[in-house]
């Protein structure tokens, strides 16, 4: 595993875990949850930041910035120009050349618009940011992504915040067989088990916010969410058994039969 890292950017990063910053019941908890979690890089929505002054910022301060890549999202933008905007400031500001696209279509689903999220991509991939769009679990656009220069692509699992876990493994299998670049499962997960699961399906990495700091005890889930996409990356490079229609015995029949 020490030899087994993830590439993104330029930058290579030892934990495949992306933790939100958002939701948590205050910042004490947030900061230990996130120091169980081993994750390197942290997302948060530029409109929660000020930034004026980003290192008196509520989100921020408590966080050693040296120890993490800052992936700032867009969420709030309704167009590919709004998603620029936002990240332009980040830039600006000093918080990082990496963004994470967030456009949503509607507000009672909260799914990306693929259209604008896909216009934004091939604009801020031109101004030279690390773009990371988050997008529906649809093989087409990701590719589309991909092709425009995305560097990596992070299908959802479910809607934002439903904890339903993985709904199509079948479509997020499809993702990873086809992707040139790390494929980041975020959005829609609940528990340790969905984290496995969507590991195993050969997934990159796992972004998380709401299961986690809506958790009853966040610090521990975070810890258990780390487990679980360690466990599942394991499972990957290791090669499950072939399904069988049949049982098999291990220890072998043959040898139990009398001659």
């Amino acid at each position: 595993m020490r030899d087994d890292a993830l590439r993104i950017g330029g930058r290579s990063l030892s934990s495949r875990f992306f933790i939100g910053t958002g939701l948590f019941p205050n910042p004490f908890v947030q900061k230990e949850a996130i120091k169980a979690s081993g994750a390197e890089v942290l997302t948060f929505a530029i409109r929660r930041i000020n930034l004026d002054a980003v290192e008196d910022d509520s989100i921020l301060q408590h966080i050693e910035d040296d120890a993490f890549q800052y992936l700032p999202n867009t969420s709030g933008a309704s167009t590919a120009e709004e998603a620029v905007r936002i990240a332009r400031l980040a830039r600006a500001s000093g918080l990082s050349d990496w963004i994470k696209v967030e456009i949503s279509a509607d507000a009672k689903t909260l799914l990306p618009d693929p259209i604008e999220t896909l216009r934004a991509t091939e604009m801020l991939v031109k101004e030279g940011f690390t773009v990371l769009p988050y997008i529906s679990d649809d093989p087409v656009i990701c590719r589309r992504l991909e092709e425009a220069g995305a560097a990596a692509i992070m299908p959802g699992a479910a809607p934002i915040g439903t904890g339903l876990g993985i709904l199509n493994p079948y479509n997020l299998g499809l993702i990873v067989e086809e992707a040139g670049v790390p494929v980041i499962v975020d959005a829609g997960l609940g528990t340790a088990s969905d984290v496995t699961k969507a590991m195993e399906l050969g997934v990159d990495g796992v972004l998380m916010n709401t299961p986690v700091a809506k958790a009853k005890d966040p610090v521990m889930m975070a810890a258990a969410m780390k487990h679980a996409i360690e466990a599942g990356r394991l499972a990957y490079l290791s090669g499950r058994i072939a399904r069988k229609k049949y049982a098999s015995a291990s220890s072998g029949l043959e040898q139990f039969i009398l001659k």
